[in-house]
């Protein structure tokens, strides 16, 4: 066992200042690592059932054998680890905007670091999720999973607040196969009104309620993963 606490990185960004955390936690006896960004915790070892279950519940939505994969938000990788144990994935494409966090993989800073940059169907690239999910160079996915902002009202950047409405949703659906799933995961309570957004742009979408235990407090703790389906008849344009 090494030290209680101990700060593995720290940097300045555009967004904010981030830094990478291990620390040992004495009840659970287990390393716990954290991601923050100035003082707000972005993502945490112990909290990985939403992100394991955006994965699994939007993959399981997808058509094919053979799946090309685009992730948004690196965090931990938990999401990304998720996606690579479905035998069906052909290939994943995660998208991270701070280069800082795709080094801490590479260097094996992270737990799932050495797994993630050691699979070949694996690919992270340092860059703006809302920028290139609707570029049409990127080619046609079969499942996009977004974990980025904490809910679509409670974002890390106003910029990213427009695409989560219809006319940029439309964009990413058209960069889905037929069949192909739309999934993201949400700190929130279910919205019945962005299911609603969802529904206007795709054949089917749904929200789904994840709980977990709270190792901490005690009881169960919940996020929402909403799932959005384009629909398998529709023709490829």
């Amino acid at each position: 066992m090494g030290a209680l606490f101990e700060e593995l990185d720290w940097r300045p960004t555009p967004m904010g200042a981030i830094s990478l955390r291990r620390r040992r936690d004495p009840a659970l006896r287990v390393d716990v690592y954290e991601i923050k960004l100035d003082d707000d915790f972005l993502m945490s070892s112990l909290w990985t059932a939403g992100e394991v279950e955006l994965a699994r519940l939007g993959l399981a939505a997808a058509d094919g054998g053979e799946l090309d994969v685009l992730v948004g938000g690196l965090g931990l990788g938990y999401t990304a680890g998720a996606v690579l144990d479905d035998p069906r994935v052909r290939s994943l494409v995660v998208v991270e905007t701070l280069a800082e966090v795709i080094e801490w993989h590479r260097a094996k800073l992270v737990p799932l670091g050495e797994r993630l940059a050691g699979d070949d169907r694996c690919r992270l690239v340092h860059g703006d999720f809302f920028a290139m999910a609707a570029e049409e160079s990127q080619g046609r996915f079969h499942a996009v999973l977004l974990d980025i902002d904490h809910s679509p009202s409670h974002v890390l950047n106003p910029a990213h607040e427009a695409f989560y409405r219809p006319e940029a949703l439309s964009r990413l659906a058209a960069r889905l196969h037929p069949g192909g799933v739309f999934a993201l995961w949400s700190n929130d309570p279910p919205d019945d009104g962005f299911t609603a957004v969802l529904g206007s742009v795709f054949a089917e979408a749904a929200a789904h309620v994840v709980e977990f235990p709270n190792a901490v407090q005690g009881g169960t703790s919940a996020n929402t993963v909403y799932v959005a389906r384009t629909d398998p008849n529709s023709p490829l344009t």
